[in-house]
């Protein structure tokens, strides 16, 4: 099984801990895109919206007669054909979310925490707390463990001084346990999260 160096706050290494099998999964490359071509599927809004001729305001009224003016017959100003007409096959509004297996879901997640684990951008604490929430105290914690942006912190709870304090900088992102997915884990470059965490999600996702 692999292992990963528990350290505190300042990066002080505490003791060697062996993670879980979810963190030895196999990384599978098509899985992983898979898992993210989905999430971003299901998050579109699908509000784009163009009008076709039934749609557009007026075009009641034939234009001209039907012979006599040596134009082509037409039967409403709102043909496509024509200025201010409508739109033939332009986008309408739809769902553009579905979904994919869950233990193909589930075999996404546990690739993309291997995958951390592989490169070594997993890093994991005793304890993730700030006395205030203030960015330059996440500021300082990121610096100590060596992480100069790009940072996903995963929380086993709801943490307020660590949501503050992380709100105002771009490049960390702070999630609860529950919220894990696939697309975040690879968006960002380091995760970093707690034992109990850990050991939570391997219960959780696992099985």
């Amino acid at each position: 099984m692999p292992s990963v160096a528990m350290v505190d706050m300042n990066n002080k290494k505490l003791k060697e801990m062996e993670l879980p099998a979810l963190f030895g999964a196999e990384v599978k490359a098509h899985l992983l895109h898979t898992a993210v071509v989905n999430q971003l599927a299901n998050k579109r809004a699908g509000t784009a919206c163009t009008k076709t001729k039934g749609l557009v305001s007026g075009g009641g009224k034939k234009p001209f007669k039907q012979k006599g003016t040596g134009r082509a017959r037409a039967g409403s100003s709102r043909s496509p054909l024509w200025r201010h007409g409508g739109t033939v096959f332009g986008p309408l509004p739809r769902d553009y979310s579905y979904t994919i297996p869950k233990k193909e879901k589930r075999a996404a997640l546990a690739a993309a925490l291997a995958a951390k684990v592989s490169e070594n951008r997993l890093i994991v604490l005793d304890k993730i707390m700030l006395a205030e929430p203030k960015t330059g105290q996440m500021s300082s914690l990121l610096k100590n463990l060596g992480v100069a942006e790009n940072a996903l912190v995963l929380l086993g709870a709801e943490n307020k001084n660590v949501a503050l304090a992380s709100r105002n900088m771009p490049s960390v992102k702070v999630l609860r346990m529950e919220n894990i997915n696939v697309y975040d884990l690879l968006k960002y470059r380091y995760l970093i999260t707690t034992g109990d965490v850990l050991t939570a999600l391997a219960e959780v996702h696992g099985k």
